[in-house]
């Protein structure tokens, strides 16, 4: 346990009133970049490369760390019973197809890095389990360990197998016949040796972190392995420095990296742990600012929100890397770099991204939501971004994940049904949203957020002001929409506009009889009434997609309406009546 409260907060309010954030740096990697890393990528397979990964392999590694993380029973389970299991995705235990063109990426990432031993060596014992690990572990071998592709020896997923392979060693490493082992340890030798050569070269973020963990890892796992241990930790801590923001937020924005790195970093630990030495300095350090600023976007159900592509991530999930960091700590409510700011009082807890979107460099499907917001009622889900483009899996395909990176796809607002930020059609994000203007106050009259983005400024000559306020009790959200002129441009013509909120798959809308009201009403859950002034509320379909990738239908408010060259005004509220 390494930290009891968390990083000391700041104070009630922003010090130095509005603060500027600002987004640095170039777009995404240029074309030139882009073709020398295909090509970089393609030489894994030549002659060279190959004889590069030659050399002498361990007879055993010198220690077995612990898994902190319990695997899922349920998925475990059904590979007792011949089937693997994500996001209702189902592959054939016997005679698996690793690369199988039919599975989600997602699923071809959960079973090339292994992750699913840690499922297995939940649901069943060693005697039940091993020989399953071990079959499934000589299909792989046949294909991949002597054939080096992308998908199987990406930087990050090799560096999460090399972690999954050392603490779940047991499963595939207890059989009696040597010439098996002896291709698992190679394989673990080669995989180290590729790593060395490539880690820097994987794309800058959580990835990166990644592969050199599994530098750092296989340095402290094989016998003399103390340069690499040492390379690895160098270079750890630089790919730290490069994925993480001042207050513990990945740079890329996304909740579910978030989990990843917390998750590689524990296991990291571990394989520390087991050998009685002390991890780095700066492994310690960014757990304990991470755990905060994960929590900082959890819901009232635990969950995590659904913000730049991450699902709502569950509780379960969320307690269990959280357990496993060995960190307490309090959730973080203003993050000023990690880019959320959290309102909680009462039952209510209200998350808003103030921040521009994160650069295409490490943030590759970043999405157009600038000033969105979600609001829960304790358990219940009220207001929700749509969230789910990178979950992936059966459901969510390419043109949908798409759609779900869109302004209209999160509760904020839109003009003339266009992206606050360009979302172009490789994945990268363009021009829009440069800087963003953030004043926050804490007074015995509740917590207030001020903030307005630039998204639309060279366009449309107006900027997109948002002031969100949450009573000491919870139970009323106020804000005001104003769109501003630019001091430099204006528009001669009228631009259409549309709020939008939507609503949490258990709560069902009602209109008031004005046409300028709704009721919500929460499933099992309180009553709340929506009010709004300066523009006109219909109700329409929407989705949301759970942290599995299931599509949900529900329902969205929108207000509709005109702003002229000189701006306009919105206002609108949001009361608890039960």
């Amino acid at each position: 346990m390494q930290d009891e409260t968390g990083p000391p907060d700041s104070g009630d309010s922003i010090e130095f009133g509005k603060r500027l954030v600002r987004a640095h740096g170039q777009g995404g990697l240029s074309l030139g970049e882009r073709l020398a890393n295909r090509f970089y990528r393609l030489t894994w397979r030549t002659p060279l490369h190959a004889l590069r990964l030659r050399g002498r392999y361990p007879l055993k590694l010198l220690t077995v760390p612990d898994d902190p993380l319990t695997g899922d029973e349920g998925r475990g389970r059904l590979i007792i019973e011949g089937q693997f299991s994500f996001r209702k995705e189902r592959l054939n235990v016997s005679g698996c197809n690793f690369s199988d063109p039919n599975l989600s990426q997602d699923f071809q990432n959960y079973l090339q890095s292994f992750a699913w031993l840690r499922d297995l060596a939940t649901a069943g014992n060693r005697a039940e389990t091993a020989p399953i690990a071990e079959g499934v572990t000589r299909l792989w071998l046949e294909t991949y360990a002597e054939t080096v592709t992308e998908t199987a020896w990406r930087g990050d997923i090799l560096g999460r197998r090399i972690l999954h392979w050392a603490s779940h060693s047991p499963l595939i490493l207890s059989s009696t016949d040597i010439v098996y082992r002896s291709a698992v340890l190679n394989a673990f030798a080669r995989g180290a040796r590729h790593l060395d050569r490539i880690a820097d070269r994987t794309p800058a973020g959580v990835t990166r972190v990644i592969a050199w963990s599994g530098i750092a890892a296989s340095g402290l796992l094989m016998p003399g392995g103390e340069p690499r241990r040492a390379f690895g930790e160098a270079g750890l801590e630089k790919a730290i420095f490069g994925a993480f923001s001042g207050d513990g937020g990945t740079l890329c924005r996304t909740p579910q990296n978030l989990v990843d790195a917390i998750e590689t970093l524990s296991m990291l630990q571990s394989v520390y742990d087991a050998r009685r030495l002390s991890a780095p300095i700066i492994l310690g350090q960014t757990l304990n600012s991470a755990v905060p600023a994960l929590l900082g976007v959890t819901m009232g159900d635990g969950a995590l929100g659904c913000w730049q592509g991450s699902g709502a991530i569950l509780k379960s999930e969320v307690d269990a890397v959280i357990a496993a960091s060995g960190v307490r700590a309090r959730p973080l409510r203003h993050a000023r770099d990690w880019g959320y700011q959290r309102m909680q009082a009462g039952q209510s807890i209200l998350v808003m991204d103030a921040a521009p979107p994160p650069l295409s460099r490490v943030g590759q499907g970043g999405c157009a939501s600038t000033l969105a917001f979600e609001l829960s009622d304790g358990p219940h889900r009220l207001i929700v971004n749509c969230g789910g483009a990178r979950v992936g899996g059966a459901h969510i395909s390419p043109s949908l994940a798409n759609g779900l990176r869109t302004t209209a796809a999160h509760s904020t607002l839109t003009l003339a049904d266009s992206n606050s930020t360009a979302i172009h059609s490789d994945g990268s994000l363009g021009k829009g949203v440069s800087e963003v203007e953030l004043d926050r106050k804490e007074t015995e009259g509740g917590s207030r957020v001020e903030a307005g983005h630039d998204g639309y400024g060279r366009r449309f000559g107006l900027i997109h002001r948002r002031t969100l306020a949450m009573t000491p009790d919870g139970r009323e959200v106020r804000c005001d929409d104003i769109l501003m002129p630019t001091q430099t441009r204006r528009k001669r013509s009228t631009v259409p506009f549309a709020i939008r909120f939507h609503l949490g798959i258990k709560v069902e809308p009602s209109p008031t009889a004005d046409g300028l009201g709704a009721l919500l009403r929460i499933s099992q859950g309180a009553l709340w009434q929506f009010r709004c002034n300066g523009g006109s509320l219909s109700i329409d379909d929407s989705i949301w997609v759970d942290g599995e990738g299931c599509i949900h239908p529900t329902h969205q408010l929108i207000i509709s309406g005109e702003s002229p060259p000189g701006g306009a005004a919105v206002s609108w509220v949001l009361r608890r009546a039960g």
